[in-house]
């Protein structure tokens, strides 16, 4: 992977070789992307996305994801990545006047079309990529503040987005739990994203569900697992890092505790 090494939001050429790479993330900020070659499945909870060589999309910061990347046959996955930080991003606003009406999309991943004019930033932006280029920050920051002015252009509809400098709100804390408890992050990470301290986020906790946020977690992923497999005929191996379990070994153990045999007995 080729990262531009500056203080401005980076841009990201990657590129991987292996037939499929599976994982999830926090996506920590707005990102403009474009798929040059292989194709790439998001899931955030509850919608799935797909996206294939040649497509753009913009993925919105501050959500969970786990994503599926394939290679094409005999190929290489590649992608082409800007990503805007806050901190450019409220510069930009101060800068140009740009606001947020707050009628933003729930959506996770959008995708955008294949317009000229995105197609020509990637072209441009392909040189900053070079291993031999050398890399001057006025320029690279010129290059950003482009591809943004682009995208408010073309798909000016994001500002609602892209200027929404608010914190996630304080929200239904057991209906998010419900929707997200096989990602695997730590419990501020999930205070955060349901607008809470970490002491907010447990003693709320305590009050809804009764226990502890870890004991519950894996209790919840435990009862899942259980039902993937005695009703759906769903293998071990094809649940447990989809279920939050950090690996196999791990799932089996506490799997036994629970239910008094592997899951492989079920």
């Amino acid at each position: 992977m080729k990262k531009v090494k500056s203080s401005l939001p980076p841009i990201v050429h990657a590129c991987y070789f292996s037939s499929s790479n599976r994982g999830e993330q926090f996506i920590a900020a707005h990102t403009f992307s474009f798929q040059e070659s292989g194709s790439m499945t998001v899931y955030d909870g509850s919608k799935k996305y797909y996206f294939e060589e040649g497509d753009f999309r913009f993925s919105v910061g501050k959500k969970l994801a786990k994503y599926e990347k394939k290679a094409p046959p005999g190929g290489a996955f590649k992608t082409l990545a800007i990503f805007f930080d806050e901190e450019m991003l409220r510069k930009f606003s101060a800068e140009y006047g740009y606001t947020s009406s707050g009628r933003a999309s729930g959506d996770t991943c959008i995708k955008l079309p294949a317009h000229k004019a995105y197609r020509d930033l990637i072209g441009s932006l392909v040189p900053y990529l070079q291993a031999d280029h050398e890399h001057d920050l006025k320029l690279l920051e010129l290059k950003v503040k482009e591809a943004l002015l682009i995208i408010l252009k073309v798909n000016p509809e994001l500002k609602d987005i892209l200027f929404d400098f608010s914190e996630p709100g304080k929200s239904d804390l057991e209906s998010f739990m419900q929707k997200n408890y096989h990602f695997k992050v730590d419990i501020g990470r999930f205070a955060f994203l349901t607008g809470r301290s970490i002491a907010t986020f447990k003693r709320d906790f305590k009050k809804i569900f009764d226990t502890s946020p870890g004991r519950w977690l894996v209790q919840r992923r435990l009862k899942q697992a259980y039902y993937l497999i005695k009703e759906e005929g769903k293998r071990p191996t094809e649940i447990y890092n989809d279920l939050g379990f950090e690996d196999l070994s791990h799932f089996t153990y506490a799997f036994r505790r629970a239910y008094g045999l592997p899951p492989s007995k079920v």
